[in-house]
């Protein structure tokens, strides 16, 4: 049995400094921060060098080749939302471009996450507006079934929620659970700080394999230093 289409109305947000936080934290050091989870598939990828972004999902359920929820679901947009558009199977049709590019920014929507296809590459590049998908196409849509918006989704493999935060930059795309997301933004700090005082240290010229207790674990493993290779090896 199919389900129902439906718009949601109400979303509940995380709080605006964590979710500000995130974003400047980056994809990499919230992923780690979270225990290494909620990353999107790496197909997923930015349309122009240097964009990022982090701010609270607008999820979108599409059928493959159309793009009319996506209409809908700015209507529900506020400003600091990213749309996370999912379809109900496999598509790389370019179900977003310019025009509903100007549209999303009009409405205060500050990127897109797509596990379809997306057009115009070039003028939202040019706008600056930031965009992850699965394939660049000019292959048009058409608006003519129905979909769902704020409901739970699935995009590129990582379950999102409406107001869920979404962070994307050049590593890619990471989702942290709207409730967590003060503790991860906590979590992500403390490890910046950690790894400052890391990068110090290997600038001065230690080895990860001393201060990291590597030296042990090779030697747990079995590993053994020789002067010069076993006659066999050669």
């Amino acid at each position: 049995m199919r389900p129902t289409p439906t718009i949601v109305r109400t979303v509940h947000r995380a709080d605006g400094d964590a979710i500000r936080t995130l974003g400047e934290l980056g994809v990499a050091t919230v992923h780690e921060a979270q225990g290494r989870t909620g990353l999107m598939r790496p197909y997923l990828r930015p349309i122009y060098a240097g964009a990022r972004v982090g701010g609270s999902a607008i999820t979108v359920s599409c059928q493959p080749g159309d793009n009319l929820m996506i209409h809908a679901a700015l209507e529900q947009s506020q400003a600091g939302d990213v749309l996370v558009v999912t379809t109900t199977s496999e598509s790389t049709d370019g179900m977003f471009g310019e025009l509903l590019a100007v549209s999303a920014r009009a409405q205060g929507v500050i990127g897109l996450v797509i596990d379809a296809g997306v057009r115009d590459v070039a003028d939202l590049t040019t706008m600056g507006f930031p965009v992850w998908a699965r394939a660049i196409s000019a292959q048009g849509t058409v608006k003519a079934t129905p979909g769902s918006v704020n409901v739970p989704v699935v995009c590129a493999g990582a379950i999102v929620r409406p107001g869920d935060v979404i962070v994307g930059d050049m590593d890619g795309v990471v989702v942290v659970p709207r409730q967590a997301a003060a503790d991860i933004a906590r979590l992500g700090t403390e490890r910046v700080a950690k790894e400052q005082k890391t990068r110090e240290r290997l600038r001065n010229g230690e080895l990860g394999l001393d201060f990291y207790g590597f030296r042990t674990r090779l030697q747990e493993l079995g590993v053994q230093y020789v002067d010069e290779e076993p006659e066999e090896g050669r």
